[in-house]
């Protein structure tokens, strides 16, 4: 896959990422069909399998339950070898996700970060919106405590991942990257994601096969083909089936490159 650049941030990302979702949580997830959580070693095959296909952007979560350690026990030792993403604001535990934007809470949540994913740096982290998106950026400390973050150079780049059109366009004012919903099914970020290519501000699709209800062929080429995307990041627990869906990945659209 020929990697695609991130905005004006530096960081290069393959055009599929790899969605860590489901090596760490299995609890109130919006996917179509339950799973069971892997074991570890069953994630140490999946992830070195994920980075030897070529595989070179990871995105995970504290919202992500196991997520971060896993991935830091299972390729901490591979670190160079790909672009990282993470988020702050929302935690999972005991079956209920709770969120705080506060500066003390950024700062703790990227420190754990760091710790679990056995890095020095963290390449992107993004605003895990819990709908709210306009009042986090307005209201919380939450972009000020990013920005002291990565000027302290904890944090390569920020961003957000939100949840709505308007909280998405407000980014664009601060974000070196944002992350958005976008599919067949769904293209009212399009819009944005045009303006973000516009800004230099890098954009991330999540959900691009609507957590597995569209048939990957269509879905991962349509997003692909987009200007302005840089990946699209695709979860899953079979190996092979991420082999087959990088297949689908497609030449840079112009503007991506």
């Amino acid at each position: 896959m020929t990697p695609r650049q991130v905005g004006t941030t530096g960081l290069a990302v393959t055009p599929i990422g790899f969605g860590a979702f489901k090596i760490g949580r299995n609890e109130k997830t919006k996917y179509a069909e339950q799973y069971a959580l892997p074991d570890e070693q069953a994630v140490a095959l999946l992830l070195n399998g994920i980075l030897d296909l070529g595989v070179k952007y990871i995105d995970t979560a504290p919202a992500y339950g196991l997520s971060e350690e896993r991935i830091g026990r299972s390729i901490g030792h591979r670190r160079g070898e790909f672009t990282l993403s993470t988020k702050v604001g929302e935690t999972f535990d005991q079956g209920r996700s709770t969120y705080d934007f506060s500066a003390a809470a950024v700062r703790l949540s990227v420190e754990r970060s760091l710790r679990r994913l056995r890095t020095d740096v963290l390449d992107i982290v993004f605003i895990h919106s819990n709908g709210d998106d306009v009042e986090i950026q307005r209201a919380t400390d939450a972009v000020a405590t990013l920005r002291e973050l990565k000027e302290q150079g904890l944090v390569r780049a920020i961003g957000l991942s939100g949840k709505t059109l308007e909280g998405a366009r407000l980014a664009l004012e601060w974000a070196d990257a944002i992350m958005v919903e976008y599919h067949i099914d769904d293209v009212s970020h399009a819009e944005v994601i045009a303006a973000a290519a516009g800004r230099g501000v890098g954009v991330v699709v999540k959900k691009g096969l609507a957590s597995g209800r569209l048939a990957p062929a269509e879905a991962i080429t349509f997003v692909l083909r987009t200007p302005g995307v840089a990946s699209l990041v695709i979860g899953g627990l079979n190996l092979d089936h991420f082999r087959t869906n990088i297949q689908f990945a497609v030449p840079p659209a112009d503007g991506c490159s």
